[in-house]
């Protein structure tokens, strides 16, 4: 089942190990680019954020700029003021890794996994949990943004639902490094190693907890439930 698994899935593996390599190491040159020239983001004229805005939501949908970079950064350029937007890049960024997912998959991983009945269910039941999967999915700093929309894409969650509970889920940590981004000193030193605090580290930390222990018991639910549909009814 497996070897047919990633032989009929192989470009849909492919993409999702790409999502969580490539942001990791064009994060890196960006921060050495932007502390090479630093005024490159100072003063933006509105028209400027807005382009600003549509760059980072295709970068972070294209998974070239984790999401925790692009909020530790623009709080240091662009304060307060530029917090809007990027929850609005955030939504933006969602529904383009939506859509670029169902495109590439086409929908093989679905009909390979609906050949298996206790798979199907499975998914089934992860749909109709699908606010809270979302949401948790987001709310952990750990769990690659792109990563996720591409395996959320492929359970073919309810696109509304999809870009709300996105953007609902990643509110929090998007606040707290966005806040880290306004209070740092410079650029290099901020990506490198932000400064976070024992608060700060508390709350990453609960937030991670939340996440893995609500993603656990939605999947474990799902699965019980599936397997509970499954079994022939006793007379």
């Amino acid at each position: 089942m497996l070897k047919e698994l990633f032989r009929k899935n192989l470009s849909s593996f492919i993409s999702m190990l790409l999502l969580v390599v490539v942001p990791v190491l064009v994060s890196s040159s960006l921060a050495f680019m932007l502390f090479r020239n630093q005024e490159l983001l100072q003063n933006l004229s509105f028209g400027q954020m807005v382009l600003y805005f549509l760059i980072v939501a295709l970068t972070m949908a294209f998974a070239l700029t984790p999401t925790t970079f692009v909020a530790l950064v623009t709080g240091f350029y662009l304060g307060w003021p530029g917090f809007p937007g990027i929850v609005v890049a955030y939504g933006l960024a969602s529904l383009i890794g939506y859509r670029v997912a169902r495109f590439i998959d086409h929908g093989k991983m679905i009909a390979f996994l609906n050949q298996f009945p206790k798979a199907s269910a499975v998914m089934e039941e992860l749909r109709d949990h699908s606010w809270g999967l979302i949401i948790l999915s987001r709310i952990s700093p750990v769990l690659p943004f792109a990563f996720m929309t591409f395996v959320l894409s492929l359970i073919r969650v309810d696109k509304i639902k999809f870009l709300l509970a996105s953007m609902l889920g990643m509110l929090p940590r998007t606040l707290f490094f966005f806040w880290v981004g306004t209070q740092a000193q410079s650029i290099i030193s901020l990506i490198n190693n932000p400064e976070t605090g024992r608060e700060g580290k508390i709350l990453v930390i609960a937030l991670i907890v939340i996440s893995v222990f609500g993603l656990y018991y939605i999947f474990d639910r799902a699965l019980k439930k599936a397997l509970a549909r499954s079994q022939p009814a006793k007379k």
